[in-house]
């Protein structure tokens, strides 16, 4: 298993577990991996972002690698020019939806996809073995990239049905979160000629509008703007902007599921017998969808990394998270927050009905998540008791276990931060409240035994 690869990246407390040490470290053996450049370098709004932007960017540069630096942008534009524009590989410098204390770096290959987990332990295995390139014939140089956020947005308009939309009229509210969007999500609504109200639209590293992370709990002023405003729906983006949580024009804050589940009718609809790839912790109504439109579901371990490398593998068109990653083969096999944006524009403009009347209409489900903090050694422990009372659950990642086809729990460790999520899904919100309060209880005894 990897030692500092984490669920999406590599992330720690800038100064403490991340240092700038470890940083130029590992960069020797990112840039040993990639072999050759350009390397494309970005970074979100963070405090720390800069200065281990030019800890990379020399690092790279010491060892033979030219790179360009595109500042601030979202992770998906970044890893959408790496593909466009020819680059050997990219790093984006973000810690995504951690506190601000976090940083970390994202590493994407030359498809503009993120790395996988087999070349996840390579890069480590290059680290701890300190067997990086030295001596190089001559120094890299670092130059800027100024094409990637218009190469972006071009990208994704050329996906959509931009004309149909814009004789629409659309208003929507973009709480931007303080953080990456803020340079591309605006400028896309402009270019579709829609109306936008802006919440948390400063860039600030310290996230102090809601946090870096869009949960319904801090989703309050998002859902009041829209009900005020009389817009036809809101997004809130995480961090790095590639992931998005919708609010329809009621001001009802929407699961990721559900809101995978309108773009993925959306989508199917135009192109059936396809492929839809998602983790086992997303909603099992991804398969009544899926089967509707003659397409098939690929169920994957919890991460990014997981589904979007299977995505590649398998040419599928579609893969989401249920944390409001989505992702449009089309476009490009990553969690793209303007994308996701760009996709409910484009399904609102061919139905007459609102977004909260085709969110009734999907399939009942009722889907919940919750968190406690636990040591690594107390989520072992608590995985172990599971396996031993669950004797036929799924353990291919924490462990799933399902009582029937519309009730299960699973429970895993993070891998960003040092806490046991829990997931839970069923066919009413009574017996989901039930189903998540017993096994809430179930681990907090297993830890405190």
């Amino acid at each position: 298993m990897a030692k500092f690869f984490g669920t999406n990246g590599i992330r720690g407390v800038f100064s403490e577990d991340f240092t700038l040490e470890f940083v130029h470290d590992m960069t020797l053996a990112l840039g040993t991996y990639f072999e050759k450049g350009p390397i494309l370098i970005g970074y979100d709004g963070r405090e720390s972002s800069p200065v281990i932007c030019k800890i990379i960017t020399s690092t790279l540069n010491s060892i033979g690698i030219d790179c360009n630096v595109t500042g601030i942008v979202p992770t998906p534009c970044l890893e959408f020019a790496v593909k466009t524009l020819g680059y050997s590989g990219g790093i984006m410098i973000t810690a995504s939806h951690n506190p601000p204390q976090y940083n970390g770096i994202k590493p994407a290959a030359s498809d503009g996809v993120e790395i996988s987990r087999e070349d996840e332990l390579i890069i480590e295995d290059i680290y701890l073995k300190k067997t990086w390139i030295t001596n190089p014939e001559k120094w890299g140089v670092t130059g800027e990239e100024t094409r990637a956020i218009e190469t972006y947005l071009t990208g994704i308009v050329s996906q959509i049905d931009s004309k149909l939309i814009e004789s629409k009229s659309f208003k929507v509210v973009l709480d931007l979160g303080n953080g990456a969007q803020i340079v591309s999500a605006p400028n896309f609504c402009e270019i579709i000629k829609c109306k936008t109200i802006l919440v948390n639209e400063t860039i600030d590293g310290m996230f102090p509008g809601r946090g870096s992370e869009p949960t319904p709990q801090n989703l309050s002023i998002l859902s009041k703007t829209v009900i005020e405003n009389k817009a036809d729906f809101g997004i809130a983006f995480d961090g790095d902007g590639d992931r998005s949580i919708f609010c329809d024009d009621l001001g009802n804050i929407l699961t990721g599921d559900k809101s995978a589940l309108i773009l993925i009718q959306h989508i199917l609809n135009k192109n059936p017998n396809s492929l839809v790839v998602t983790c086992l912790n997303s909603s099992s109504n991804t398969e009544l969808i899926a089967k509707k439109y003659n397409s098939k579901v690929i169920r994957t371990k919890v991460g990014s990394v997981e589904v979007s490398r299977k995505m590649v593998s398998t040419n599928a068109l579609i893969g989401f998270e249920e944390n409001g990653g989505f992702m449009f083969g089309k476009h490009n096999q990553v969690r793209d927050g303007c994308m996701s944006l760009a996709l409910m524009f484009d399904f609102l403009a061919t139905t007459h009905n609102s977004l909260s009347k085709e969110i009734s209409k999907l399939p009942l489900s009722f889907t919940t998540k919750d968190k406690l903090k636990c040591s690594s050694d107390d989520v072992d422990k608590v995985i172990l008791s599971l396996k031993e009372e669950f004797l036929n659950s799924d353990i291919s990642d924490g462990i799933k276990i399902t009582i029937d086809s519309k009730n299960w729990v699973m429970i895993r460790p993070s891998g960003t931060e040092p806490i046991i999520r829990i997931y839970a899904e069923s066919e009413s919100q009574a017996n989901l409240e039930v189903l998540m309060f017993k096994f809430l209880q179930k681990v907090k005894n297993i830890i405190s035994r």
